[in-house]
């Protein structure tokens, strides 16, 4: 607490409910899947959770946060970078209405889902996440991602991330690409295949993430309320805890 705490909003002189009791309770909501209700009395009331929970993601204090301790690692030697789908609960099935705000929920044969596009360190610790509709290609997530990876000596993919055009731009910043060339590419081009077997460590950050029952299956219709998820699960999990690769 002493570490997330700063990142909080103030409470304007009105009395607050313990702020790490509150979190713990929106944690085990967030872990185990369950409905606002059915979370312990030991966090307080549920409807002090909700609408907390809500409050906070909408001023973006867990997008905050999460960006804020992941920027204190410093720079990478190299990163990863890697997406995979999230199943969008019957409870999200009227996200498809037109309206206002984006619900990053889209259509693919497997049904509505979300895909959560990631860039990690050497570690396996995320650094950039980006929210977007299931049938968003990696590539498109990963074009849309480059302004905010830092800078690294080199970036590992897999296949779905092979283009010329995102090749060039990562050597425009710097950064060794080492990805296997696709079957679309007649002449395939060299990697490090020693260093691309260290690819495995995004795959279990991905696997981690979606042990959080409400990740795996989302269940919130918004889109800020679901990414607010996830960034809570990496900070306690990755940054706040003691993660071993």
């Amino acid at each position: 607490m002493r570490r997330i705490a700063p990142y909080f909003p103030l409470s304007h002189g009105v009395p607050r409910v313990d702020n790490q009791r509150v979190v713990s309770g929106i944690i085990y909501v967030i872990r185990h899947g369950l409905r606002w209700r059915d979370a312990l009395g030991q966090y307080g009331p549920h409807e002090t959770l909700y609408h907390r929970f809500i409050r906070w993601s909408r001023l973006g204090v867990f997008n905050r946060t999460f960006a804020c301790l992941a920027g204190q690692a410093g720079e990478p030697d190299r990163l990863m970078i890697n997406a995979t789908h999230l199943k969008a609960y019957r409870t999200a099935v009227n996200l498809l209405k037109k309206g206002a705000v984006p619900r990053r929920i889209g259509r693919t044969k497997g049904g509505l889902n979300s895909k959560l596009h990631a860039a990690c360190e050497g570690k396996g610790r995320p650094l950039v996440l980006l929210l977007t509709e299931g049938e968003m290609s990696d590539h498109k997530g990963a074009t849309l991602m480059l302004p905010s990876l830092p800078r690294a000596k080199e970036l590992m993919g897999d296949k779905g991330y092979d283009s010329n055009r995102f090749r060039q731009a990562l050597i425009q910043r710097g950064i060794a690409p080492c990805i296997p060339s696709s079957r679309s590419r007649r002449l395939p081009l060299p990697y490090d295949k020693a260093l691309y077997r260290q690819r495995y460590r995004i795959e279990n950050m991905l696997g981690r993430l979606k042990d959080w029952r409400r990740i795996a299956m989302r269940y919130d219709r918004c889109a800020h309320t679901s990414l607010s998820a996830i960034c809570l699960a990496t900070i306690v999990f990755f940054w706040i805890s003691e993660f071993r690769a």
